[in-house]
């Protein structure tokens, strides 16, 4: 045991590495670096990166639930249910995030009423990340085996039931890590909010070089703050993995 090296020293080490490969980069940059004048902007940095933890928040609640009736919906027995469901998910997931934005803000969503700008952004959000979600879960749900259906049913449990203490504990493994990933890419995707006006971390900072001139002060900060908010996710996900993780 004391010949073995930390995890966490191991990984310092590897962070370490990075980071000094970065600043080596950078320094060889031919740049007049001016902080000075992103400083003064720093409310308008905190302001867009607190705008976008709120959004993400809100359309990752909303996308998980929305996934998951529609993963159910493509199992129902209903035919019409299912096929409203694969057509959902065939839709959003053939057509680009910027369309759907325009399309249903502009269109869809001033018909309907909806004009606040920040609702209507975490209802496209859920709506996109949602169906992503929905053939996550729908693949963890197909990794079953028939004989644990068919165990559930000889039990006399309901297909609620067998649901919830046969599939879902043994998909929750195989879902965890592609299920991050759509987080984290959720978090990213709020980026494009900005064409509809929307003051998230984006937009500051692309308003912050606008008057500036000072990109790479404006940008690298923007890298950053999303880092600081998709990094959790991975960590947080794979210690669930661990958590939920048994012998097969």
């Amino acid at each position: 045991m004391h010949g073995r090296v930390p995890r966490s020293l191991h990984f310092a080490a590897a962070l370490l590495l990075v980071m000094g490969a970065a600043w080596l980069i950078f320094s060889e940059l031919s740049y007049d670096w001016n902080w000075a004048a992103i400083w003064d902007y720093r409310q308008k940095f905190a302001l867009g990166w607190a705008t976008t933890i709120l959004l993400s928040l809100a359309a990752l609640l909303l996308s998980t639930l929305i996934g998951l009736i529609a993963a159910l919906g493509a199992r129902a027995p209903v035919l019409m249910v299912r096929d409203l469901s694969r057509l959902y998910v065939e839709l959003i997931r053939g057509t680009p995030l910027l369309v759907q934005i325009l399309i249903l803000f502009y269109g869809v969503f001033d018909q309907v009423g909806i004009t606040n700008r920040y609702v209507a952004g975490v209802l496209i959000l859920s709506g996109f990340s949602g169906a992503y979600i929905s053939e996550i879960i729908r693949s963890g749900i197909d990794s079953i085996g028939r004989t644990q259906w068919e165990s559930a049913r000889a039990l006399g449990l309901k297909r609620v039931q067998t649901y919830r203490y046969v599939v879902f504990p043994q998909a929750i493994r195989q879902i965890l890590p592609p299920l991050a990933g759509q987080f984290a890419s959720l978090i990213k995707d709020s980026s494009l909010l900005m064409i509809i006006g929307i003051s998230e971390f984006t937009l500051n900072a692309y308003e912050v070089n606008s008057n500036t001139y000072s990109t790479l002060e404006s940008y690298l900060p923007l890298a950053a703050g999303y880092l600081i908010l998709t990094l959790p996710i991975s960590l947080w996900t794979r210690s669930l993995e661990q958590r939920h993780r048994f012998e097969t």
